[in-house]
Parts: structure tokens; sequence; C-alpha cells
């Protein structure tokens, strides 16, 4: 990654975003498929690369700005004012993840069949490891998806849930076992499939409340799919730690892109709030209303403040395992209380799809879920205070 000012680039995206997406957005309420699904976002990702701003994460030799994780922050926030976004610069869940993932750990051959086409925008991807209960979810040892040695290769069988992207994607990273049993936290392997291959179904979409995530969050089942040696993304039995390869960046591109949602939010309630006048007076100059309008400035600072920590120990090569889970908990929190107070200055207007902010929300709030729950993050947290500091007198 390289280090370069982004302040330009961060003003070509403010105004790309303005002038090419938000309408867009607005006109479909935040639904990528009700805008035109695949099409719109081949149609956007033109655009963005007309106007210099596509991949600033994406690796240089394919056309990407090659950014390291403090630089991405201020390009992928302002990505973030529209729920689109981040599709227009190939910079959304689960891609962005994956490009980072691919990056790391393909070997050169898997680089130029999965990463190229990905990083270009020509396919998207998704990445296979959530699956229905018993099985993995907030706690990833407990993999059930099972993936067998054959001549040349693997079988891989098991259900998937959750699977963003999964409707329409080029490939798939899949997480299934390879030794050891359900519950135990190694012996896991990753596996690149292209999603033509027999042996991969796509179920169902799970309706869920967000509708701006391109190829809905589906269930796909894998049956008896034939994965050859050469598909192996990385050293057999290694899939859990190549896994922290690609979540801790991905938790911080999420905050990254929701604080810019966030922002527009608050943004356009004081607006609100410096043109309306209830009981005799501007609303921005009521002491309650005040209060909303500071505590969202005091959260977003702090969120960026959170966040810049973890990415800088992400760019000197650290795992930032402690630094991500806080950044990534509290910003999940206070964002969601951003656009909350957002919506209560707004009064009617703020539930409604006369302002973003409604639609915000919405997509906003799974994101104490995602990317491991804040349940999860804390008593993680939690356990790691206690080994360092519950033995001491």
């Amino acid at each position: 990654m390289k280090t370069v000012d982004t302040g330009g680039l961060v003003e070509r995206i403010r105004e790309f975003i303005a002038a090419e997406v938000i309408p867009l957005d607005d006109e479909f309420d935040g639904d990528i498929e009700a805008a035109g699904g695949d099409d719109v976002r081949r149609e956007l990702q033109r655009k963005a690369r007309e106007a210099g701003v596509f991949a600033p994460h994406g690796p240089v030799e394919y056309g990407g700005l090659g950014l390291g994780m403090v630089d991405r922050a201020a390009p992928f926030e302002a990505a973030g004012r529209s729920l689109f976004g981040p599709v227009a610069l190939n910079i959304n869940a689960p891609d962005e993840g994956n490009i980072h993932l691919l990056a790391q750990v393909a070997t050169p051959a898997q680089q130029e069949r999965y990463l190229a086409p990905l990083s270009t925008g020509e396919c998207r991807s998704a990445f296979a490891m959530t699956e229905p209960s018993p099985g993995a979810g907030a706690d990833p040892g407990a993999l059930v998806t099972a993936a067998t040695r054959v001549d040349g290769g693997w079988r891989v069988n098991g259900m998937k849930r959750f699977i963003t992207g999964a409707d329409g994607a080029g490939f798939y990273i899949i997480m299934a076992r390879t030794s050891g049993s359900p519950g135990e936290t190694g012996g896991a392997t990753m596996f690149l499939a292209p999603a033509d291959r027999d042996g991969i179904e796509v179920l169902r979409h799970v309706r869920t409340m967000d509708k701006s995530m391109i190829g809905g969050h589906c269930e796909v089942e894998f049956c008896g799919l034939f994965v050859p040696d050469e598909d192996v993304l990385g050293e057999v039995d290694e899939g859990f730690r190549y896994a922290q390869v690609r979540l801790g960046p991905a938790r911080m591109t999420h905050v990254m892109r929701w604080t810019g949602a966030a922002q527009r939010a608050h943004e356009v309630a004081v607006a609100y709030a410096a043109d309306r006048v209830a009981f005799g007076t501007r609303l921005a100059d009521q002491g309650m209303a005040q209060q909303l309008i500071a505590d969202n400035e005091i959260d977003l600072a702090a969120t960026r403040a959170l966040l810049r920590e973890a990415c800088v120990e992400l760019d000197a090569g650290g795992r930032a395992s402690k630094s991500t889970s806080i950044a990534k908990t509290f910003a999940a929190d206070a964002l969601n209380r951003v656009v909350d107070r957002a919506t209560q200055l707004c009064g009617g207007l703020g539930v409604s799809q006369d302002l973003p902010i409604a639609k915000i929300a919405r997509e906003l709030r799974p994101f104490r879920i995602y990317d491991g729950p804040s349940e999860v993050h804390r008593w993680s947290l939690a356990k790691r205070a206690v080994r360092e500091f519950g033995r001491r007198s």
C-alpha cells in the first residue's frame, strides 16, 4: 500500500457522489435491486472510472490507487454518503474485503483468475462462512461445512446462510472444515470456486431490513462441489488465520462507509433545525435540539478517532484485534445514535422518504450485528482485559 495526498481525491468523490449517485439512491430509497441491480452497478462504475475515483483501495496493477488503511478512511467516508456510493466505487462489502484478502493470500495464478476481474468490476464475489444453527456465525469455530480430500482436490458439502452478494456473484470464497470438529478453533480451509460450477445452488434470499447490498443476503448450498487443489486459498487448515487478514480491515472499512452515511443524516438534520421555526424561535436555537446536535458531533469525532487508531496499527502490520474490535463496536452504537438523533430532530420528516434519514437508519441498524454482533465484541474485549489485568494485585 502507498501513502498519498487524498485531499483532491476526497473532493472528487464528494462531487461525483453528489452529482451521479445520490439522485439515483434517493429516487429508489436506497434499494439497489429496484434501481437496476448489476446493470446500475456497471453503469455507476463506468462513470466512477471516468471521474477518476474508481477502486481507491485496489491494487495498482489492476487499476486501483493502492491506498493503505489510514488513507482509505476519508475517501470511503465520502463514498458512504450515498448508500449506492460504495457500489459505484467498487468498495462495497464483501468485494472490498475479498480484494484485500486475495491481494494478501492468493497465489499469482489465483490473483490473475479471481482478483483481477474483481478489482476491475468485471465481476462480484461472495464470502461464504456463516451457516444455519448450529453452524458458524458469531462463533466461527462452530463451522460444520466439510471439505473432504479426493483425487486432485476436495469435495465441499454444507449449507451457508446470510451470504452477502451471493446472487449474481462471479465466484465464492468458501470456508469449510478440513480437520477437527465443530467447536474447535482450527481445521478450517478457504476455497475458491466459480459461481457456475456444479454443486453450488443459491436457494433463496433471506429478506432483511437493509436493501442496499447488491446480490442480497442468501442461503447457499454446496453439494458435492469439487474444488481442485489449485483453488485452495492459502494453506490447508489455516482458514481461520486468513480470516483475520480479512476481518479486521473489513470491519474498519464498514466503519468508514457508515460514518459517511451518518454524517449525511446529521447534516440534513442540522440544516432542517436551522430553518425550522417552532415556539417562536429556530429549532437549532433551542437547548434540547442543540444537545442532540452536539452529541452527534461528539460521536462522529470519537468514531473517526478510534477508526484512525486501528488503521494506523493495521498499516504497521499488526493484527489490531483489540483496536478494530473497539472501533467497530463503538461505531456501530455511536453511528446508530447519530442517525436516531437526526431522526428526532426532523420529527415527522425524519421518518419519511422526503429526507434520506429514514433509509439510512434502516440500512445502518444491521451494522450492530454484521461483522460480529456488538455483544460478541464486548465479550471478547472483556476476556482480553481479564487476562491482562485479572491477576494483578
